[in-house]
């Protein structure tokens, strides 16, 4: 039998039974069903996304505006900028005693005559003095030591005397083996390292070696920070070569 359709079309029963079948299939509905599901969730998910992001630029935003608003109220603390005033103020004393000692001759090693002994040994709080030989093996390795510590050490002078051209100290302060460092404190002898009886009677002892027997007769202070100082631990490290003549430096 055929029926006539509203749009005056003919349909055929079995066809449109068929179509039906097909549209009601349960397998199909379901997949369908699926499809709508997933899609729904996947742009539930996008939102959410959208709003952590949006939360999180605002969450940042306020701890910016939270930090500036605390850096302002310590720039406007009063102890803080007293705290700064009195940093400034050591830091400018510092400096101008520093450049005072650089003055009378810190922050070197160097050579002085006879006639500028006293004035040197005395001019200084705490002064070290190498009396050596030219032509000493052991005088020349002790000068090394001295003129890596001098700039470490600014507030102890370090300077060296020829021992030959120096006959009235020499004799004064009985000197008798080169090399003789001497030790000052305000113009007082307090202390001597003879030779390298101290120093493990060898000549590759580190500087550092050097720089704690000074620290233990109290002529130099211990540094801060020295574990950072690339030049520091490089003259621990680096020892000089051995004299062929052990006694070579002996007077």
């Amino acid at each position: 039998m055929i029926f006539k359709s509203c749009c005056n079309r003919y349909l055929n029963p079995d066809l449109v039974k068929k179509k039906k079948k097909r549209e009601m299939d349960p397998d199909s509905v379901k997949s369908t069903l699926s499809n709508l599901a997933f899609g729904n969730v996947m742009a539930a998910a996008a939102r959410d996304y959208q709003k952590e992001l949006l939360a999180q630029e605002k969450g940042h935003a306020s701890t910016s505006i939270n930090e500036e608003v605390d850096l302002d109220e310590l720039m406007d603390d009063p102890e803080l900028e007293k705290l700064h005033a009195d940093r400034i103020a050591a830091l400018k004393k510092e400096a101008e005693k520093r450049q005072e000692l650089k003055m009378q001759g810190h922050g070197e090693y160097r050579e002085i005559t006879e006639a500028d002994f006293l004035g040197e040994v005395t001019g200084s709080d705490k002064v070290v003095c190498h009396f050596y030989h030219r032509e000493f093996y052991r005088c020349k390795i002790m000068d090394k030591h001295l003129k890596s510590l001098s700039p470490r050490h600014f507030n102890t002078k370090f300077v060296k005397l020829d021992a030959e051209n120096s006959p009235f100290f020499v004799t004064k302060l009985g000197i008798k083996t080169l090399p003789c460092v001497i030790l000052f404190r305000k113009g007082i002898a307090t202390g001597r390292l003879v030779g390298f009886e101290d120093m493990g009677g060898k000549d590759d002892f580190s500087t550092r070696t050097l720089e704690v027997f000074l620290l233990k007769k109290g002529i130099i202070d211990e540094k801060k920070g020295e574990e950072d100082d690339d030049d520091y631990l490089d003259s621990k490290r680096t020892s000089v070569r051995s004299s062929v003549n052990p006694d070579s430096d002996s007077d």
